[in-house]
């Protein structure tokens, strides 16, 4: 098993060991800022903390797309206020194969923030619920904070200009309906950047929500010398990127305003089809 993935085995034999990771429980529904806190409340992995798509993962929509990265010194401030530092392992999971927000959340703090112990519950929620994990109710105590002051990558982004003026392969994680521009649910123009591949992040996953066998991930991800990755707004493409982990191939760079800041400039092209 990869070392960026977990099973819900091992996640429940590591919460019983000498150091347990942090779990950081980041479900999220997009549209609704407050469902990932209410299911959490509903029932959680023991000891879990919610990790918030849209306030800790992200900063205000804006001109920089609907999922924004929040500033280096706001992340740190949640890494401290979670008690994390490089010393304590860190779990994160979602109910949705990670595409949602645990991705988001590894690539933060694996990629972004230089942590070396980040690894994704394969499966999800689902996953610890099959394997007979109990889910408890209520709030968790939060953990003496800490003061790790991370060293973040900024190589790890590429901004829009970037992007524009690049000859990186752009990888978009969107589904292939809205890649041609055939549907468009959430943001104002249809469409994809013109070069662009698309690699839906659900093709990431088998039919139980585990992600596939690293060799098949491997045979499947586009190949190119310099890849950044995209999506609506920054969150799914961080999926790629994990898979790509998976893989065992290089990390493309990821582009975290995406779609969703990428058509609020009319100058910036558009392909269809």
């Amino acid at each position: 098993m990869s070392r960026v993935l977990i099973t819900a085995s091992e996640l429940a034999e590591s919460l019983q060991g000498q150091l347990p990771p942090r779990v950081l429980d980041c479900r999220a529904r997009l549209g609704d800022r407050d469902a990932g806190l209410r299911l959490w409340e509903a029932g959680h992995v023991p000891g879990s903390l919610h990790l918030d798509l849209d306030r800790d993962l992200a900063t205000e929509p804006g001109q920089c797309g609907r999922h924004p990265l929040p500033s280096s010194g706001d992340f740190a401030a949640t890494l401290q206020r979670l008690g994390i530092s490089p010393t304590v392992p860190v779990v994160v999971l979602d109910d949705m194969g990670g595409q949602l927000a645990a991705a988001r959340a590894w690539w933060m703090l694996a990629v972004w923030a230089g942590h070396p112990d980040v690894r994704v519950l394969d499966g999800g929620l689902h996953a610890w619920q099959e394997e007979g994990g109990e889910l408890v109710l209520g709030l968790e105590p939060l953990p003496e904070p800490s003061r790790w002051q991370p060293t973040f990558d900024g190589r790890a982004c590429m901004s829009a200009d970037d992007v524009f003026s690049g000859r990186e392969l752009k990888l978009d994680a969107r589904s292939e309906e809205r890649f041609r521009g055939e549907a468009e649910p959430i943001d104002a123009v249809a469409g994809h950047i013109p070069g662009a591949v698309c690699r839906p992040s659900a093709a990431n996953l088998t039919e139980t929500g585990r992600f596939k066998a690293p060799e098949t991930l491997d045979a499947e991800l586009p190949h190119g010398e310099a890849i950044v990755a995209y999506c609506g707004s920054g969150v799914t493409a961080c999926h790629n990127i994990l898979a790509y982990a998976i893989a065992g191939r290089p990390k493309p760079r990821l582009y975290p305003g995406s779609w969703s800041e990428w058509v609020r400039d009319p100058s910036r092209p558009v392909a269809r089809g």
